[in-house]
């Protein structure tokens, strides 16, 4: 069998397996026999998955102990699978045996306070001991080509479970099909650069395929990160509505029970996902495709060929897949949730099946629109109903939804077309500028690197987005600023930025976007003092190469934005242009550093006389 059949029957029979493993800790009815798990897996698929496991709980320790404890964990269900009376611990479930292998571990850091809980707390210590931060782990290296071709030619499976331990580690929060279906990509990788076919510079192959074998994995990674930032911060109701108007959207056939049945199922992963539940993360899923899968009739005529593929090819295929086409006769308008005379009964009655219906109803009919403006809308319509549904409210009240509904829908898309029209006529490096210096008057908190590094992802969605045809500009673009927006709200979770960033990161989810935008100069920010080592001026500015230039001109920027927070466009004009002579002086004429040191000081008077007018 190929590394890669194991791989896809690991997860395969893996996802069949976790359906019988507990729910958690917290089902202690529900108890399955470690040996079955061994036959159902066999060995070396056992081994693999148990791998994934100790090193997403025991980060901080070394390969060589997960694949000990994995070994050890393996030998119990081998013996359980040959008898099942031959221990006490073939009946235990097989998330308590786990834990149980960790504590028994010597010189362990960091554990021995959770080890001396009894479960479910002993699980909530180690689930809250998981770390996913940048800073926890070092990032994944390309390896050396030379040596792992030769280690693969002899020993292909260690390589396969080290890449396993190492990607697992680093990203413990990430289900295991996603991390299993890296390391299907690590060995197709191996196969093709240690191919003498590739030629004599493997190391070449191995720096070029890398990245795109790693790359599902961070995005993943930021996806799920993203989503439990949503869960964490909103809870499940906010989750469930972003959940059914996506479904909504992405399945117009599909009725109003099963949408919000599929909303529910998938929230719930999320919960379980979010709290590095394994187990339960995997067998959520699992359950969810094969919902899916049976119903696809009802929910989607696009999802069979999709059911008809390897297990683990599914969920990326169904997530991948094409919106369904609208079901024919469905009305344009959704008019009877306010024209009904019964629609405040109805409100009062049970206000969030409603609402819900509503999101539904409306989300199926627009794809066009993105799944944060559905919600903005659903916000739109709840606050509606709660004025003109109150006592003494007139007839006619909620009839001016209408207009305040098309009144959002046009300032929105008009918002996208005007940075659209901006983007396509700066190009992505004065676009990205134009960001840096709206973003640095609202977060001047934030450093340099962040600013540039938060600044450049904008900009990647208008390169990817605003090319799009309208239909699709929407959903595109609000959707990857989102990720963006989320990532700002995480960091000043963490980092407190200032309080208009707390208001837009708090007050609602749909409207972070709109509110973000909205924001103005922080009032509350101290400007930089113009001290000597504030702006200086090098022969490095000389350099020929375009990308090292850009950056240093966008440091200088955010400099002098933190300086002066509220320069206009005609002082910040003014500045750049005579910067740009001297640069232009100085790198013409040597020697250099004397130029720019004789030139600089002269630059920054200047300039302190062009802002101060």
């Amino acid at each position: 069998m190929s590394r890669r059949t194991m791989v896809y029957v690991l997860w395969l029979v893996s996802l069949a397996a976790v359906r019988a493993l507990p729910r958690s800790y917290r089902d202690t009815e529900e108890k399955t026999s470690i040996g079955q798990r061994f036959s159902q897996l066999q060995e070396s698929n056992f081994r693999a998955i148990a791998t994934v496991m100790f090193a997403q709980y025991v980060q901080g320790g070394t390969q060589g102990r997960a694949m000990e404890m994995a070994e050890a964990v393996t030998g119990l269900a081998k013996r359980c699978a040959a008898a099942a009376g031959a221990s006490p611990r073939c009946l235990q479930p097989l998330g308590r045996i786990f834990l149980d292998t960790i504590c028994q571990e010597e010189n362990l850091p960091g554990f021995a306070d959770c080890c001396a809980q009894r479960d479910p707390e002993r699980n909530d210590c180690f689930l809250s001991l998981k770390n996913s931060s940048g800073g926890f782990t070092s990032p994944f290296e390309t390896p050396n080509a030379e040596a792992t071709c030769k280690n693969h030619s002899q020993h292909r499976d260690p390589l396969t479970g080290q890449f396993i331990y190492e990607v697992s580690r680093r990203h413990p929060f990430l289900p295991a099909p996603t991390l299993l279906s890296a390391a299907a990509r690590y060995e197709e990788m191996l196969n093709e650069c240690c191919s003498p076919a590739e030629g004599p510079d493997p190391q070449e192959c191995f720096q070029r395929q890398v990245p795109s074998v790693l790359r599902p994995v961070t995005e993943d990674a930021l996806r799920q990160e993203h989503t439990c930032g949503i869960l964490k911060k909103f809870g499940e109701r906010t989750l469930k509505a972003l959940k059914l108007a996506q479904i909504s959207q992405k399945f117009p056939k599909a009725d109003f029970l099963t949408a919000t049945k599929l909303a529910t199922d998938v929230s719930n992963m999320h919960r379980d996902c979010c709290r590095g539940d394994t187990l339960d993360c995997m067998r959520d899923r699992e359950e969810i495709l094969r919902y899916v899968c049976t119903n696809h009739n009802i929910i989607s005529s696009r999802l069979r060929p999709c059911c008809q593929r390897p297990l683990l090819q599914r969920s990326e295929c169904i997530i991948n897949a094409a919106h369904d086409d609208k079901p024919p006769g469905l009305s344009p308008h959704v008019r009877e949730f306010i024209e009904d005379k019964g629609t405040c009964e109805r409100f009062a009655q049970d206000r969030d099946t409603h609402l819900a219906r509503f999101l539904y109803e409306y989300s199926r009919r627009h794809p066009e629109f993105s799944a944060q403006m559905l919600l903005r809308i659903g916000e739109g319509y709840e606050e509606l109903l709660e004025e003109c549904c109150k006592a003494g409210a007139p007839d006619d009240g909620c009839h001016r939804g209408e207009e305040e509904l098309k009144k959002h829908i046009y300032e929105t898309e008009s918002v996208m077309k005007t940075s659209c029209d901006i983007y396509k006529e700066k190009g992505d490096y004065y676009f990205q500028n134009e960001l840096l210096l709206s973003f640095t008057k609202k977060m001047p908190q934030l450093t340099s690197a962040e600013l540039i590094r938060l600044t450049k992802r904008m900009t990647e969605v208008g390169s990817k987005c605003c090319q799009l045809s309208q239909d699709k500009l929407l959903p595109c673009a609000e959707e990857s600023l989102d990720l963006v927006l989320g990532e700002i709200c995480r960091r000043h979770l963490t980092d407190p930025i200032n309080p208009g960033v707390c208001h837009c990161c708090s007050s609602s989810y749909a409207r972070r976007r709109p509110c973000m935008g909205q924001l103005e100069v922080d009032e509350q920010y101290v400007p930089l003092a113009l001290t000597p080592g504030l702006f200086s001026f090098h022969e490095d500015l000389c350099t020929t190469e375009e990308e090292e230039l850009q950056h240093k001109k966008q440091e200088m920027l955010i400099s002098l934005i933190k300086y002066k927070p509220r320069i206009t466009q005609a002082q910040l004009g003014a500045v750049t242009a005579a910067f740009a002579a001297m640069r232009e002086q100085c790198c013409g004429a040597g020697p250099r550093e004397a130029c720019f040191a004789r030139e600089g000081p002269e630059l920054i008077k200047r300039s302190e006389e062009l802002l101060s007018a």
